[in-house]
């Protein structure tokens, strides 16, 4: 993608806005997120890795996995899910786009190239688990909200299913950012970033998680634990676990 176009959609999502937009930012995570994709496919064309720390691709990251804007919203509501899918949508191709930045198509996930990404990338994946994590708690919070709204004839079965399955896909998210970054042997800063996340964010998974998925987190991360860097994240991981082992 030309530097010039890179820049020009940048100036157009730099516009100020009044008041904290969830929706607003969603779509400036969209945009970003198309901008980045197309500078991913200029950069494959001519046979070269994407430079994640040229200002301006810095820059479109920072656009979809914007924390700031995440923390300045309000308190969700269960009217937010379309923009917060839209959101984490930009956030989860984004990241995949990193991840699997070269690597051959196939039944069988191509590991060398996906922990050549993971070691080259791994401040911006770290930046990006941390914040998808935390997007992710706010969606459960909204998801929670929307379902306790519907009537009783809104409560289809589908609903519910995509809900039991939401809730079941929460907790494998959650196993496996963390086991990603710890078992990669990351940074500490970067793995305090992920730990953090979950820390933070414990409470809501602590009420969110399905019964049968509480127990197998907190056994799996008992594992993980074990294999932290360092005294920071195990304390984190032990918030996390306390918290959801203090549900009934």
């Amino acid at each position: 993608m030309p530097i010039v176009r890179i820049l020009l959609v940048l100036l157009a999502l730099a516009a100020p806005a009044l008041a904290q937009d969830g929706a607003r930012d969603a779509a400036a995570a969209q945009e970003a997120a198309q901008a980045f994709r197309v500078y991913v496919e200029g950069v494959t064309k001519k046979g070269g890795r994407p430079d994640l720390t040229r200002p301006e691709v810095a820059a479109l990251l920072g656009r979809v996995f914007d924390l700031a804007a995440l923390n300045a919203l309000p308190p969700a509501q269960g009217s937010d899910m379309d923009w917060l899918l839209d959101w984490m949508g930009a956030a989860k191709e984004t990241n995949k786009l990193l991840m699997f930045y070269g690597a051959k198509p196939g039944p069988q996930p191509d590991l060398p190239a996906i922990q050549r990404n993971m070691m080259e990338y791994e401040d911006q994946y770290a930046a990006a688990i941390n914040f998808m994590i935390r997007l992710h708690a706010r969606q459960a919070v909204a998801g929670k909200m929307f379902m306790a709204g519907l009537v009783p004839a809104e409560r289809t079965r589908v609903r519910e299913r995509a809900y039991v399955g939401f809730r079941n896909f929460s907790a494998n998210m959650i196993v496996e950012n963390v086991g990603a970054v710890i078992l990669s042997g990351g940074k500490p800063a970067n793995v305090h970033l992920v730990t953090a996340a979950i820390r933070d964010t414990r409470e809501v998974w602590a009420s969110f998680f399905l019964p049968e998925d509480r127990a197998r987190v907190i056994e799996l991360l008992a594992g993980l634990a074990q294999r932290a860097p360092d005294e920071t994240a195990r304390t984190d991981i032990a918030a996390f676990t306390t918290a959801l082992q203090a549900v009934n």
